[in-house]
């Protein structure tokens, strides 16, 4: 037992823990930020980027499965010390995300129309869904190839590197919402909703340039293209296609979210718009705990150190808890105030209101799941959470949706369905993981 302490100290939790929380909270800053300046144009744009995020977010996060998939295996060779056995593994596996988000890129461009009529946008936001995301789309390859390489840096037990690149891009977008949204000085005219779209690719694009130059200079890795498939390459694929279905349940209960949000006005999508990307704010915030324990768990897998992952649960457990406990107190005091960040339209405001203490209370809950999410995934557990996440949103979330939809159809509904949704995946895991790794003895 002594042996292994070393490796899950407190100290080096939070040094994984803290840059990744910054690192993982760009993506939704960005959406917050479009949000935010975009809320002052009008509640069709308002509800456009919100429906047009939402897709875009929804994508990438299915897409994207390389990067806790490449986490696991690098941590794991980190923790060996073999990781010369997996250099032909990075370019290889950036190729294939670049190469993933060009054809994403191409489809659904071709197909924003029907896409978003899928969402029960129609009209004027229809159409400003279409060209805020066919700029914003271009940025699918940028972001996926960051993401990966963001995966390989937390493998190797280094999350700072990802933080500083996204608080750069993060930063840069915020700048540039202000100028071409609003124009600036009669030197650039105002781009409104198109101008928001621009900021955000022209971020990424600026935050894949510093993700290679990391990668260069900083890791043993190169960009280096070999024909002969590494033999972790089959793994890599193995545990993304497990993390892949799991991520396309994940967001049906988005799309499910979004199109009855629609549906129910455009007041309604647009509350449903601001509670979403704050909810999702937080996920990635919480979720930073979630990096650490993923690349923790990898590392002790490596040194074959399992009796210690009870203890390393049982710390990241409590730190997520208490992170999602303050979340909620913050958002609690602040609830008079949120809704009139993102917006001045008091219809907006009053639906916003009257589900706000939802997106509270759900934030310990929360902070659970993405724990031993984290967890799971660096021990390489893919096929339990796909399996855990079917069950929680056929059996959780889509039918708590459905019946408030037949029955008393309002964003009420769909907001109850996520905190039943998420209660069942943190209690599941929480009993699973007490039985598959028990404090040790002695």
């Amino acid at each position: 037992m002594s042996r292994g302490l070393p490796y899950i100290e407190s100290k080096q939790i939070n040094r994984l823990a803290i840059p990744a929380i910054l690192s993982g909270i760009a993506e939704p800053v960005i959406s917050l930020v479009d949000t935010a300046f975009v809320g002052r144009i009008g509640t069709v744009e308002l509800a456009a980027v919100g429906i047009a995020t939402s897709f875009y977010l929804m994508t990438v996060w299915i897409l994207a499965q390389t990067l806790t998939a490449i986490a696991a295996i690098v941590s794991r060779y980190y923790g060996s010390g073999k990781l010369g056995e997996i250099k032909s593994l990075i370019p290889q596996a950036l190729f294939s995300n670049i190469l993933l988000g060009l054809v994403f890129y191409a489809l659904t461009n071709f197909f924003s129309p029907e896409i978003f009529r899928f969402y029960n946008a129609e009209g004027e936001v229809l159409d400003a869904c279409i060209s805020y995301f066919n700029i914003r789309s271009v940025g699918f390859p940028f972001t996926l190839a960051t993401l990966l390489l963001f995966g390989t840096f937390r493998g190797l037990q280094n999350t700072s590197w990802a933080m500083t690149i996204a608080l750069i891009g993060a930063g840069l977008n915020i700048i540039l919402d202000y100028i071409l949204i609003f124009g600036w000085r009669g030197v650039i005219a105002p781009m409104g909703i198109e101008g928001a779209a621009m900021a955000s690719l022209i971020s990424q694009i600026l935050m894949f340039c510093l993700a290679i130059l990391a990668l260069l200079l900083k890791t043993p890795f190169n960009l280096a293209l070999k024909t002969k498939i590494n033999p972790e390459f089959k793994w890599l694929m193995q545990m993304s296609l497990d993390l892949f279905l799991r991520t396309i349940l994940l967001n049906l209960t988005f799309y499910l979210a979004t199109r009855f949000a629609t549906g129910y006005g455009k007041a309604v999508i647009a509350a449903h718009t601001i509670a979403l990307n704050i909810w999702l704010f937080s996920s990635f915030f919480i979720d930073g705990y979630a990096h650490a324990g993923n690349a923790i768990a990898g590392r002790l897998m490596g040194l074959n150190e399992p009796g210690t992952l009870h203890l390393l649960g049982k710390k990241i457990g409590k730190i997520s808890l208490l992170i999602g406990g303050s979340l909620m107190v913050v958002y609690a005091v602040l609830y008079p105030f949120m809704a009139g960040f993102f917006t001045t339209d008091p219809r907006v405001i009053e639906v916003f209101d009257q589900v706000f203490w939802l997106v509270v209370i759900t934030q310990p809950i929360n902070a659970l799941a993405f724990a031993f999410d984290g967890i799971y995934k660096g021990l390489g557990h893919t096929k339990y959470l796909r399996n855990l996440l079917i069950g929680a949103t056929l059996l959780g979330f889509t039918p708590v949706v459905l019946a408030f939809h037949y029955i008393s159809p309002s964003l009420m509904g769909i907001w109850i369905a996520f905190l039943v949704w998420m209660g069942v995946r943190a209690f599941w895991l929480l009993r699973d993981f007490k039985l598959r790794y028990p404090a040790p003895t002695g």
